[in-house]
């Protein structure tokens, strides 16, 4: 291969179109993800609702205290106060049914049950 001098003007250009390159990957993916989310029956199912948080609680007793305490301030799974700063509805609900994260068990509630559950969760 030939020694050739790149300019630096050249090498500028290419590291801004590599740049823009993946810049543009990057929201397009993040695009694409968010339309497969919406999608998702079930989670158009729970988003349409109305969740009351007293009945979230109930279940979150019923379900999830075991491990996330009494009043979610966390025992042997986190504490999930203030879980929904920093998780969307979508990444809770996810969290919730998928069982990706042991010892969490998979979790199916009804779409007005997991509306709940995600009302409770954003009171925390």
């Amino acid at each position: 291969m030939d020694n050739q001098i790149i300019k630096p003007e050249t090498l500028i250009q290419r590291i801004a179109l590599l740049a823009l390159a993946i810049l543009l990957a990057v929201s397009f993916g993040l695009f694409g993800v968010q339309i497969v989310r919406a999608s998702d029956p079930y989670i158009k199912s729970v988003l349409s609702r109305t969740g009351d948080p007293v009945q979230g609680h109930a279940i979150f007793q019923i379900n999830c205290a075991g491990c996330h305490g009494l009043e979610a301030a966390g025992l042997v799974g986190p504490s999930l106060q203030g879980v929904s700063k920093h998780k969307s509805q979508y990444g809770l609900i996810h969290q919730v049914i998928s069982g990706e994260t042991p010892p969490m068990p998979k979790f199916q509630p009804s779409s007005q049950e997991m509306a709940d559950l995600l009302s409770y969760l954003e009171s925390l």
